[in-house]
């Protein structure tokens, strides 16, 4: 894992609280953490999968609110304040049957009680899988 080093305490405090949920339950994994920007993974298995063998969109768009709201998680002040996602569209390009796919999520606007996110989830061949934006309230703890 790659992580910004002023971001370091701030990750593992986060990871000492944190509890178990939907990362854990699609084995998403955070692979680097940035000021703006987050790279997250997730394997294309049968949990993540339509009934037809294909990577589902739900899935897709829950591995970019997780990059997007980490993100926002990442340079708030979190004993101050929460970050939750208020609006998130998703269009999805291409599909998955195997592999992993890839999110960068990359901050568009940062205000004081509003982050843009968008988020790009490309498959192990490079491709385009989804793009989305998300939208993440800043609101008092």
């Amino acid at each position: 894992m790659n992580i910004a080093p002023e971001l370091e305490d701030r990750w593992n405090l986060l990871n000492k609280e944190a509890r178990p949920g939907l990362i854990e339950s699609l084995s998403i994994s955070v692979t680097d953490v940035q000021d703006g920007m987050v790279k997250a993974s997730m394997p294309v298995s049968n949990s993540v999968m339509q009934p037809f063998g294909i990577l589902h969109g739900g899935a897709s768009v829950a591995l970019a609110e997780t990059a997007a709201s980490l993100g926002s998680v990442m340079i708030i002040d979190y004993k101050k304040e929460r970050a939750s996602g208020i609006e998130i569209n998703a269009n999805h390009l291409c599909s998955v049957k195997n592999g992993a796919v890839h999110a960068t999520a990359s901050l568009t606007h940062r205000g004081n009680r509003i982050h843009v996110w968008e988020i790009r989830i490309h498959d192990d061949r490079e491709r385009l899988v989804c793009i989305s934006r998300c939208t993440v309230a800043i609101t008092p703890a």
